[in-house]
């Protein structure tokens, strides 16, 4: 497969796709923080999140392939836009008592922080097993899907110039 080649800023200046043959999981998790004045609720959940992020990126054999931080909108929105190589791995790691996911998700039930609104947490997840998915770039270094180990980016150009056909090559 032709890959295309960035910049020596790690901008690819043309536009380009992601194409990967494994499956994957793409999990979307975050906070939203409801009331500043409690300090006290949602500053644990904020400071845990790099604990468990260094963690998954520290094992390769977690199963996390990527993560990128996501702001907003506003300040009060804070969270993480993941691929992960099975909802088998993401679902081993949330709920390993020996990592940092699962003593802070039991803590926020345990202490009232749930009962509390002072904090909001969010995740969804998404099973792409079918390889029904699309991805362009333009005039970016490699991110998102783009940027995960054994994903090829490639130019968005013939059948992959439009989101139709970037989906139904697939």
């Amino acid at each position: 497969m032709l890959n295309a080649d960035p910049d020596h800023n790690g901008i690819y200046r043309e536009k380009v796709a992601a194409e990967r043959d494994e499956e994957f999981v793409v999990f979307h998790i975050g906070m939203r923080i409801n009331a500043f004045w409690k300090l006290h609720r949602w500053l644990p959940v904020l400071l845990v999140a790099p604990r468990m992020l260094r963690e998954l990126l520290t094992d390769s054999e977690s199963g996390l392939l990527g993560s990128r931080t996501v702001l907003g909108p506003g300040i009060r929105n804070i969270g993480f836009v993941q691929y992960w190589d099975s909802f088998e791995s993401l679902r081993e790691y949330a709920r390993d008592g020996d990592q940092s996911h699962y003593p802070a998700w039991q803590e926020y039930y345990r202490n009232g922080t749930k009962d509390d609104a002072a904090v909001g947490i969010r995740h969804e997840t998404y099973l792409v097993t079918d390889g029904e998915y699309e991805t362009v770039y333009n005039n970016m270094p490699a991110h998102g899907l783009a940027a995960c180990d054994d994903t090829d980016i490639v130019p968005a150009t013939g059948h992959r110039k439009t989101a139709t056909g970037r989906i139904d090559s697939r």
